[in-house]
């Protein structure tokens, strides 16, 4: 019995993966109103099952804004703690983040974002990647002029999909060439730039 149990939490825990995923997906593709029973079809789970795992829309919303921001800390942490310098530390999370759409799901909810229960997540994910930015200044890897602030809206132009009917896959293929070009440009001395990018406390005061 134990070990059935077991396999029935593996299975709730593949069929919420897929679902969070899933959602993510189609809400930057499609927005956050697009049907919840092509979700369930891209997860590949029943619509019952979405509902009784999540009950309805506002709750699933919350949900994939909740996931979006533990995957932006556990990657942030884990690029802190990888090889080389804090440049290439802070590359790892921003391909990391391409992969998985996270800048471009959040936008799309922001007014929710604003609920105080997000505080919490949203304040370990900002924490988490101000260290990796911090860190690349510290080594002289990063130019104290890139903040923050540009590397959020940074990664919120490039997750965006491309107007008009372009395949997934040369879309991403085409996000992390930009990204790319993008890094080799990041170890430029300050004085390429005319003055430091926006704060964390610039872009709350915005509204984001």
């Amino acid at each position: 019995m134990e070990g059935q149990a077991t396999r029935l939490r593996a299975d709730a825990r593949r069929n919420q993966e897929q679902v969070l995923q899933a959602a993510r997906d189609l809400f930057v593709e499609r927005g956050i109103d697009c049907p919840l029973e092509e979700i369930a079809r891209q997860a590949q789970v029943g619509i019952g099952t979405l509902y009784r795992r999540f009950g309805d829309r506002d709750a699933l919303v919350r949900a994939v804004l909740v996931d979006a921001l533990e995957l932006s800390r556990a990657s942030a942490e884990a690029a802190i703690e990888g090889e080389g310098d804090g440049l290439d530390g802070l590359a790892r999370y921003l391909r990391d983040m391409l992969d998985v759409r996270v800048s471009a799901v959040i936008p799309l909810a922001l007014d929710r974002m604003r609920d105080p229960a997000f505080d919490e997540p949203r304040e370990a994910s900002a924490h988490a990647v101000e260290r990796l930015v911090e860190a690349a200044h510290d080594d002289g890897s990063l130019a104290r002029a890139v903040s923050f602030g540009d590397v959020g809206t940074l990664l919120v132009r490039l997750s965006r999909p491309l107007p008009g009917p372009v395949d997934a896959e040369l879309d991403n293929r085409l996000a992390h060439r930009h990204l790319d070009l993008v890094l080799a440009g990041l170890r430029a001395p300050d004085a390429v730039l005319e003055a430091e990018g926006p704060s964390r406390a610039d872009l709350h005061d915005a509204g984001s």
